[in-house]
């Protein structure tokens, strides 16, 4: 039985789900939230001018902030749609339709690497749980030498601390960074939330 990615069949069920997501988005930024935590964390990483990849970068709140300080965008999301409001709101990245465990950005123009991977807002847990190690490997093979990918996501979603971690050995990443949420708190296994930061093994 082939695994579905979970956010293609929510959409397929409810046609109007991405506009909701999208208008949520934008309705919060108008109010003033604070949407920005997962960004200032990989800019903090980074010198000025970096290339980023923005994965599952959804309407583009993550990927638009960092350019906005700077550095060099792409991001990629499985949803046209959401790459649309990406474009219309944040101008400036590169926003690409594509499927993760697809990636192949040089074969699409963009051969240089990235300096870091950021794949927030539980993006790997609406993927097919089949895809998921491809996907880690994908990112390993997009980083550059001394690049690293940072991935968070909830507990309780499908995918378990210890099968990411797993995962991410398989692919050729090592975990130099476990923490329990974007602003720096450290992990533990009773937490619901993981942010892991990963080097080329």
């Amino acid at each position: 039985m082939t695994q579905e990615n979970l956010w293609l069949r929510r959409i397929a069920e409810d046609p109007g789900h991405s506009q909701w997501y999208i208008e949520r988005f934008r309705a919060m930024a108008a109010q003033g939230a604070d949407l920005n935590g997962e960004a200032r964390l990989i800019d903090a990483m980074l010198g000025r001018g970096s290339r980023i990849l923005d994965a599952g970068c959804g309407p583009g709140r993550v990927g638009g902030y960092l350019a906005r300080q700077g550095h060099q965008v792409v991001g990629v999301d499985v949803d046209p749609a959401l790459i649309a409001a990406a474009e219309k709101d944040h101008p400036g990245p590169t926003w690409l339709t594509g499927d993760l465990s697809e990636l192949d950005l040089p074969a699409q123009g963009i051969a240089e690497g990235f300096d870091a991977i950021v794949c927030a807002g539980n993006v790997m847990t609406f993927c097919a749980p089949s895809t998921r190690p491809e996907i880690l490997r994908r990112f390993r093979l997009h980083l550059n030498e001394r690049g690293r990918a940072v991935v968070g996501f909830g507990s309780g979603r499908g995918y378990e601390v210890d099968d990411f971690l797993n995962d991410a050995v398989k692919a050729g990443l090592n975990t130099d960074l476990l923490l329990s949420t974007w602003d720096l708190r450290p992990f533990s296994p009773e937490d619901d939330f993981v942010v892991g930061v990963f080097s080329i093994a």
